[in-house]
């Protein structure tokens, strides 16, 4: 999105990462913002996009691409709080998010949206029940919101990729989890995070403002629409 002119505001829990991102962007020549928060707590959404109204004067996009994978067990061992985390961090992060930013989106009467679901949350996959209910929750959220807001000019959709090379998610997995989902994908391959993020910008982008409501699988043909 930099490469293509926009500037950034970057929210994380760890500030670490986010710095060598926005180092980045400032070599691209645009003008970027790094916010310590945690997208479960509204204390913490609603301090980050007032600074970055603050700082920008305006929000055009939104993308909620926060998420934790929880435990890869049986339904029964699966705690309380594993469940709260991964709904807290995966769903109600993106409700949050939303919530602060619509209003703005509003007033101006332009904005997209786009959530990062997960094509388990399309299908389902076994031993990660939090995971999969917080990622059909993305969608179901995209579909409200697509119909609330469109009378408003804000496009809302959702990506639902299958496992994606190389990100700390993918990486953090036990070897059985990730030989098991890579199995699923007919293509025989894992998605490369650009293509994750070359669908992104396509939705984000005014070539897409026909498309509101829309879940864009991209998953090497799993689970096709």
């Amino acid at each position: 999105m930099a490469l293509d002119g926009a500037d950034l505001v970057l929210i994380d829990k760890d500030l670490e990462p986010l710095e060598k991102v926005a180092e980045e962007v400032r070599r691209l020549g645009r003008r970027v913002l790094a916010i310590k928060a945690d997208v479960s707590k509204w204390g913490d959404v609603y301090r980050a996009v007032e600074e970055a109204v603050k700082v920008f004067g305006h929000i055009d996009i939104l993308v909620n691409n926060a998420g934790i994978e929880g435990p890869f067990d049986f339904v029964e061992n699966i705690s309380e709080e594993d469940w709260d985390a991964v709904i807290n961090v995966n769903l109600k992060g993106a409700f949050l998010c939303v919530k602060a930013v619509v209003p703005y989106m509003k007033k101006q009467g332009y904005g997209r949206i786009v959530n990062v679901a997960s094509v388990a949350g399309v299908e389902g996959n076994a031993k990660m029940t939090p995971y999969c209910a917080a990622k059909a929750g993305m969608i179901g959220l995209t579909k409200a919101l697509a119909e609330e807001l469109a009378p408003y000019g804000i496009r809302v959709n959702v990506v639902a990729p299958a496992l994606i090379e190389g990100t700390a998610l993918t990486d953090r997995l036990p070897k059985e989890q990730r030989e098991f989902l890579a199995r699923k994908i007919p293509l025989g391959r894992l998605c490369k995070l650009h293509e994750v993020a070359d669908l992104i910008k396509f939705l984000a982008s005014d070539a897409a403002d026909f498309l509101t409501g829309y879940v864009h699988i991209l998953a090497g043909g799993r689970a096709r629409a």
